[in-house]
C-alpha cells in the first residue's frame, strides 16, 4: 500500500526533490530554453508561459505532492545545482495501484543520462515505496530520446497505439506505451548506471 513519497532524493549526480513555491521563475527559464523540443511533444506546452504561470504551476504541483496526489520532481545537478529534469510519478489508478512517469529535461542538458537516472529513481520509489503494481511511460512514436529511456531503464514496449491522439504539430500521433510490474522491475534490480 501507499507510504511516503521522499521530498528529497539524492543520486551520483542529482538532487532530486519536490516542487517548492518559488521555483517558478528557474522553471520557467529551463521551459523557455527547451520550448521547442516541449512544443513538438508535450500537450501541456501550447504556449510560452509568463514566469507567474510558472509559479502557480510550481504551488500547485507542491500542494498536490504534500497531499499524497501526484508526486512531480525536479532534478538538479549536484556539481552545479542547475535544473536538469522535470518528472512526475502521477496516479493513474490507486486500486491497481498503477502509475504513469512523465519526463522532459532542458535543452542544455539533453543526452548526459540525467532523465534516465531521474526515470530509474522514480520507478524504484513507485515499486518500493508507493506499492506499484505497474508503472507506464507514454510517448509518441516518433520521440526517440522518450522511447530509449524508457528501454534503458528496463520498461518493455507494450503496445502501439495508432492515430491515438492529435499530436501537438497537429498530425495524427501513434502512442507507443511501456510497462513495468514488479516482477519485471526484480530482474532488472538493482537499476544498472
Amino acid at each position: 500500500m501507499r507510504d511516503v513519497f521522499p521530498e528529497r532524493i539524492e543520486t551520483e549526480r542529482l538532487i532530486i526533490r519536490t516542487p517548492r513555491p518559488g521555483d517558478g521563475a528557474e522553471v520557467n527559464a529551463a521551459i523557455r530554453e527547451t520550448y521547442a523540443d516541449l512544443h513538438q511533444w508535450m500537450d501541456w506546452a501550447d504556449h510560452v508561459p509568463e514566469i507567474a504561470e510558472t509559479e502557480e504551476n510550481r504551488r500547485c504541483a507542491a500542494h498536490n505532492f504534500r497531499a499524497g496526489e501526484d508526486f512531480c520532481v525536479q532534478a538538479y545537478l549536484k556539481s552545479t545545482g542547475a535544473l536538469a529534469v522535470c518528472a512526475g510519478l502521477h496516479p493513474m489508478n490507486w486500486q491497481v495501484p498503477k502509475f504513469a512517469i512523465g519526463y522532459w529535461c532542458r535543452t542544455g542538458y539533453q543526452g548526459q543520462g540525467y532523465v534516465t537516472e531521474t526515470v530509474r529513481i522514480l520507478t524504484e520509489i513507485g515499486m518500493d515505496v508507493m506499492g506499484a503494481n505497474r508503472i507506464e511511460i507514454r510517448c509518441d512514436e516518433r520521440n526517440e530520446r522518450s522511447r530509449l529511456v524508457a528501454e534503458r531503464v528496463g520498461y518493455r514496449l507494450e503496445a502501439r497505439f495508432k492515430n491515438d491522439r492529435i499530436a501537438p504539430d497537429g498530425g495524427l500521433r501513434h502512442t507507443l506505451i511501456f510497462a513495468m510490474t514488479p516482477d519485471e522491475f526484480t530482474e532488472i534490480k538493482p537499476l544498472e548506471n
